[in-house]
């Protein structure tokens, strides 16, 4: 019985995969240009963050507050973004249009990091840590732009209806169906 075990145990024991990847990149949501966009949206958007942190006296804190905001949450927004479509997480989260979260998420913290630089240059102290700040941020406004301007090259605009199917697949929907169906399998 004992020379039966080393036999019994090769042919049925399950094996495991000895690595399973968790960082899929490329993937179908993000290739490895787009993670790299990523990567330095998130760096760009902490540095501002945390040189916006380091002031530590404001004449008029309202801009310098929207730009915390700001670069706050394109900071931790961006790297929960990358997180989840870098790894099998997105799966998992119950989102099944990936590209619409991304573009739309895009555009807003384009928008949103360029409205916050714009008020933040327009009335600071004029500090060196302001200015570098606003440096910073015209920079996380610039690679949210590229990585925006990336989507729309290579995969359209997501939320329009037929954008991204190509012009073959769309004609051959509306074919009506041409075979006859027979109930009873005679001509």
């Amino acid at each position: 019985m004992a020379a039966a075990e080393p036999v019994y145990n090769e042919t049925t024991t399950v094996q495991e995969p000895k690595s399973k990847k968790w960082l899929i990149v490329p993937s179908e949501n993000l290739g490895k240009i787009g993670f790299v966009i990523k990567i330095v949206e998130v760096l760009l958007s902490f540095v501002a963050f945390v040189l916006e942190e380091v002031v530590s006296n404001c004449s008029s804190c309202g801009p310098l507050y929207f730009f915390e905001f700001v670069s706050c949450t394109a900071f931790f927004f961006t790297l929960l973004l990358l997180i989840l479509l870098a790894t099998t997480l997105h799966q998992r989260v119950g989102i099944s249009c990936w590209p619409s979260v991304d573009f739309g998420y895009t555009v807003a913290m384009a928008f949103l990091f360029l409205i916050a630089s714009v008020v933040f240059v327009a009335d600071n102290g004029g500090t060196s840590l302001e200015q570098t700040a606003v440096i910073f941020g015209f920079l996380a406004t610039m690679a949210f732009f590229f990585d925006l301007s990336l989507f729309l090259k290579k995969k359209g605009i997501p939320c329009r209806r037929g954008s991204n199917q190509p012009a073959a697949d769309n004609a051959t929907r509306s074919v009506p169906e041409t075979e006859k169906l027979n109930a009873n399998g005679t001509e």
